[in-house]
């Protein structure tokens, strides 16, 4: 995700490509920001949703259909489809002829007695893991993907030298210590780093350490778009409150505004993601029963052999270490947002409780002061009756 777009009037650019977008915009005017994922749970990850995506066209008697029906789409449609993002416009495609052509070998041989009941390993219907694994696609497009993605030389790079590069460290392996050295010196560089494992508590840091700047930029933006003279709030990071902050469909008079948290703006995004969190299971439900007896599940990654998963991890060894570093970056960054939500807090309550003792001190300055006045005109008063009893 990178902040800062490629058009005028544009703030924000969610992507899929890699950090060699970086040569497109103005780096001293973007931020970048990343989420990675466990290593091995994004291999089954590219696994999975190829085949549930390319499964999907199956309802067409042949690919010269489906190739039809997509330009057709294509030609109506004006936004962006999975075909035309990385790296599914190349897992998908050729994972959806892999699926063809094994229907087909159904269709003229018939459908086998059994199909066993590993479906990682259901060779007559999808792909094998352990075959994808192996394949040269994956090894060239999913194995250390993060790695390649961050250091800007995935197969979809804006860097000439990108596949020539990519290249070589797959072919001398010891080479790619030194991508790993440029991966993670981007890591450095972000303004932040999240951890797909950890969901719920990187949007949670994301809001808090990201969220409350856009807000507050926004915030100023409104107001100076208005021309008013009033002067913005300073805002914590634990908590905003923009009032004056409108919406798309306010005036510019202020007649109608709009409160904006970063507690509002969790809430908001824990709506948006259940939601679509259930449109995805719909939708991934009714693909796989279009390659049925597969189906993967949680339970079905259980029964995958150990060996398999080494060979996974093996192949994946820069993105294993990368996600290690960048899950050091995670806790640091986690630690570094408790400490400023708890020191947001202590300055108000000690201002607060200096506004209290100053005020008590003031009111016994007056009452001691007011009882010298009182005693030093007594005494005055006392001394001269005393001199004309004297005299």
């Amino acid at each position: 995700m990178i902040s800062c777009g490629l058009i005028p009037g544009c703030r924000l650019l969610v992507t899929h490509d890699d950090y060699s977008m970086m040569s497109k915009l103005p780096r001293e005017k973007t931020s970048v920001v990343t989420i990675l994922r466990d290593p091995i749970e994004r291999v089954f990850s590219a696994y999975e949703f190829s085949i549930e995506v390319a499964a999907r066209f199956l309802v067409h008697p042949n690919m010269t259909s489906v190739l039809k029906m997509s330009n057709r789409v294509r030609s109506k449609n004006g936004g962006v489809s999975t075909l035309e993002i990385w790296p599914w416009k190349y897992l998908v495609p050729w994972m959806r002829e892999d699926l063809f052509s094994r229907r087909d070998d159904r269709k003229r041989n018939g459908a086998p007695f059994g199909y066993g009941n590993d479906s990682y390993d259901m060779e007559e219907i999808v792909m094998p893991l352990h075959e994808f694994i192996d394949h040269p696609v994956a090894v060239d497009i999913v194995h250390n993907g993060a790695t390649f993605q961050v250091a800007g030389l995935t197969n979809n790079s804006k860097m000439r030298e990108a596949n020539q590069l990519r290249q070589c460290v797959i072919t001398h392996q010891i080479l790619g210590k030194y991508v790993l050295e440029v991966a993670k010196k981007r890591l450095d560089d972000m303004l932040y780093v999240g951890i797909t494992e950890d969901h719920r508590e990187s949007a949670t840091m994301f809001a808090n350490v990201v969220g409350a700047q856009v807000i507050s930029q926004l915030m100023a933006s409104t107001v100076n778009k208005s021309n008013t003279s009033e002067q913005v709030p300073a805002f914590s990071n634990s908590s905003i409150d923009t009032t004056g902050v409108q919406d798309n469909n306010s005036s510019t008079d202020g007649s109608k505004n709009e409160k904006m948290t970063v507690g509002k703006l969790m809430d908001t995004y824990g709506t948006c993601i259940s939601s679509l969190r259930s449109s995805q299971s719909q939708r991934r439900t009714a693909s796989l029963k279009r390659i049925s007896p597969a189906n993967f599940t949680k339970e079905a990654r259980r029964h995958i052999p150990d060996a398999l998963l080494k060979k996974i991890i093996s192949v994946n060894s820069l993105d294993m270490e990368l996600y290690k570093y960048a899950k050091g970056i995670f806790q640091k960054q986690h630690q570094l947002m408790e400490h400023r939500l708890q020191n947001s807090a202590a300055p108000e309550k000690w201002q607060v409780t200096l506004t209290n003792i100053d005020s008590s001190w003031t009111l016994i300055y007056y009452l001691i002061f007011t009882f010298l006045i009182f005693f030093i005109c007594f005494y005055r008063s006392a001394k001269r009756r005393i001199s004309k009893i004297k005299i």
